[in-house]
């Protein structure tokens, strides 16, 4: 597995924190969604910083190397300020209360319940596919 973690600094954007939340909404997760060899992301916020970002989790550095749209750039007028990558050394699921359900369609820019749909559902291994 491999992962990556991409920062923006929104200082000198049209951007906010607060506006790029209908991004997410509207398109970077549904697209996200879809990508191949993406086994999770999380975009990542610091509002007192203006700081955007997001961890993405891979199958592979492979699958990581594939080059996707900078539809994240376009949106906040220049490439991140920092992309780092890592090998995954181990990974574990934690125990979580039952009403907290999957992990997708959470976060602060989905509160309002406007992410839904099968393009969101997870994917259970022996179960769905």
């Amino acid at each position: 597995m491999h992962a990556v973690i991409v920062w923006w600094d929104l200082e000198g954007s049209a951007q906010t924190v607060e506006s790029l939340r209908p991004f997410l909404r509207d398109e970077a997760v549904d697209r996200f969604a879809r990508v191949p060899g993406l086994r999770l992301k999380l975009w990542l916020s610091d509002s007192e910083r203006q700081r955007w970002g997001a961890l993405l989790l891979w199958e592979s550095a492979e699958a990581a190397a594939v080059e996707l749209a900078p539809r994240a750039a376009e949106v906040i007028g220049h490439p991140p300020a920092e992309v780092t990558a890592f090998d995954v050394e181990a990974t574990v699921e934690g125990m979580f209360s039952a009403a907290t359900g999957l992990l997708a369609g959470h976060g602060l820019a989905l509160e309002d319940g406007a992410l839904t749909g099968p393009a969101n559902a997870p994917v259970r291994p022996g179960r769905d596919g």
